[in-house]
């Protein structure tokens, strides 16, 4: 053993028993309880969780990492949640903050474990904001997740729960696929190509070692630009041929939306209409909205697998039953009413709140754990998927906003 490996484990990760043991929290948490225990003092207090600002377009997001939030405070004496469903859309106001999760507990006793919840849910969140985006922007066409290489491992299954959700046709992780219970779909990669030093060589041994279920989607930019090894593809594969994929690298992509016209123009005059297009390598929102009327599917990594995170604050809003809050924030235990996507914030339990829902306005934090145990039980990932497919259709067109009302 080296003098500077680690003493327990392999990897900078952390454990899953010591983030429930709050250990992966910031040290002045630490004073803070060390603190409160020199003083005997352990308030009861509310606190809030929510965004101020998001790092995508528009006043909208999606609330992702309830779910281990759940588990994370799950069996803690005294402590409830109340929660916005997993995959919910939430808003974002300059002037009225919109509470995506609350909990209420000896503060003492959490202290340690802001951070595990904001990273579950920030991570998470910013995740599932970009992938809903890049769905709406692609419209009916394929979207496949490549991006997991451009993050840390440990990671992955986290990147692709949250990336399928938000409505992406399959992912590429082996491992995020499996505890899916999802096919993982690829291609093949430019190292095979260069393994065998010949297009031709290495698409006849894939072609020859997989399966028929994996689809004959042809990597076609490695050694010659993508129109004619598209067309040596057709010409290798005939009708077998079911799709190309263009990972045009930026420095020799010149108009992408040229080169795919250019490849469609040739596979089509020579009998390959049939045959798909797919194109992958630092796609954004902006980009695939631009190319979905002559693609048939987008590769994309990098941009929605790193993704910023939103920044979620978690601030105390009650101690011991009054209403407390830092300067900029807003004081008093809230729920959130929704009527479409016209949201409104007021107290918790207030008179505003009983009139809100004699209009027909429906509450988004609903309870999930009562004094420690779990209340309402997840939904399984293909229906989570279907549910904010649906919030998504009812969201392009819908009238947005968040008011308040005392």
């Amino acid at each position: 053993m080296d003098k500077h490996d680690l003493s327990d484990r392999l990897f900078w990760i952390a454990r899953e028993d010591e983030i429930l043991q709050g250990k992966t929290t910031d040290v002045y948490f630490l004073y803070t309880q060390q603190v409160l225990k020199h003083a005997g003092r352990n308030p009861r207090v509310a606190i809030e969780v929510f965004a101020r600002s998001l790092p995508v377009p528009d006043n909208w997001g999606v609330v992702l990492g309830i779910y281990e939030v759940a588990k994370l405070l799950e069996g803690r004496k005294g402590v409830n949640v109340k929660a916005m469903d997993e995959g919910e859309i939430f808003q974002v106001s300059p002037t009225v903050y919109e509470p995506v999760l609350q909990v209420e507990a000896d503060y003492a006793d959490i202290a340690t474990l802001e951070n595990p919840i904001l990273g579950f849910l920030c991570s998470a969140s910013g995740i599932a904001s970009r992938a809903a985006r890049m769905r709406l922007a692609a419209g009916d066409r394929v979207l496949f997740s490549f991006g997991t290489r451009r993050a840390h491992p440990a990671l992955a299954p986290m990147i692709e729960r949250a990336i399928y959700i938000a409505g992406f046709d399959a992912v590429s992780n082996v491992l995020a696929a499996q505890l899916m219970n999802i096919e993982p779909i690829g291609t093949m990669p430019h190292a095979l190509i260069l393994a065998f030093g010949s297009q031709q060589e290495a698409w006849k041994a894939f072609d020859d070692a997989m399966p028929e279920r994996v689809r004959r989607i042809i990597l076609v930019d490695t050694l010659y630009d993508e129109k004619a090894e598209s067309m040596m593809a057709l010409e290798q594969f005939g009708s077998r041929l079911y799709g190309v994929r263009l990972d045009t690298p930026s420095s020799r992509r010149g108009n992408r939306r040229r080169i795919v016209e250019e490849v469609r123009w040739e596979l089509s005059i020579r009998g390959g209409k049939h045959v798909k297009v797919f194109v992958s390598g630092g796609l954004d929102e902006q980009e695939i909205a631009e190319l979905r009327d002559i693609v048939d599917g987008f590769g994309v990594g990098t941009s929605v697998s790193a993704a910023p995170p939103v920044d979620f604050s978690f601030k105390v809003v009650e101690v011991d039953g009054r209403a407390v809050a830092k300067r900029g924030d807003m004081a008093g235990r809230k729920q959130v009413y929704r009527m479409g996507y016209r949201d409104v914030v007021t107290l918790a339990g207030s008179e505003a709140a009983g009139r809100l829902e004699q209009e027909g306005y429906r509450p988004l934090l609903k309870d999930l754990i009562v004094d420690g145990r779990m209340v309402q039980g997840f939904k399984g990932i293909e229906e989570l998927r279907a549910d904010l497919m649906a919030r998504l259709k009812g969201l392009s067109n819908a009238e947005r906003g968040v008011t308040w009302l005392i």
